[in-house]
């Protein structure tokens, strides 16, 4: 079957990450996604091998993706610094990439080994930012977890429209994320 010049897996995954972006996960099916290529359904056979392998393909692009950012915003910083730094650019790619950020959730599957090494990649990176506190291995791991709850119900209430009350939630969710490191840095926790 011949291809059409131009598009490629990567064109591909693109657009569909823009489509998830811009009208949710739910509008990311081969229609619309050959419709927005300007090629017929069948064609997008020679480069994904349907709609689970375009979803499984857009969870992996996304997850590297923010990893990509978390590593960045990290870079240079420890402690209490780092942790901020990993909140504040989780909601920034949450908030910019609403789409792929909802590709993210699910844990890996066990046939899924590309997307299994950049979730690793992903807790390795947050593991590495509680370094600086004296967390044994399942403090570390409970510290993670609640990090991303925190980002996570903000992105979460944002989105949905909820902080209706007549000030900023923002400084809700520093006010959070102080008592959250004062806990971290408490040894008596």
């Amino acid at each position: 079957m011949s291809r059409r010049p131009g598009l490629d897996r990567t064109t591909l995954i693109q657009t569909a990450a823009d489509i998830a972006d811009t009208e949710g996960m739910e509008a990311v099916t081969l229609s619309s996604l050959a419709q927005r290529l300007g090629v017929r359904s069948p064609s997008l056979y020679n480069h994904i091998e349907g709609l689970p392998a375009l979803r499984q393909a857009l969870a992996l692009h996304g997850t590297r993706m923010l990893v990509s950012e978390l590593t960045d915003a990290v870079v240079g910083r420890a402690g209490d610094d780092a942790v901020r730094a990993l909140c504040d650019a989780y909601i920034s790619f949450a908030v910019r990439h609403p789409g792929l950020y909802d590709c993210t959730f699910a844990a890996p599957e066990p046939h899924e080994p590309e997307l299994e090494a950049v979730s690793q990649h992903f807790l390795t990176l947050m593991l590495q930012a509680m370094q600086s506190y004296k967390l044994n291995d399942l403090d570390a791991l409970h510290a993670v977890r609640g990090l991303r709850m925190m980002a996570h119900g903000y992105v979460s209430l944002e989105r949905q429209r909820a902080y209706g009350m007549d000030f900023d939630p923002a400084e809700s969710l520093n006010r959070l994320l102080n008592s959250f490191l004062r806990s971290l840095n408490d040894p008596l926790r």
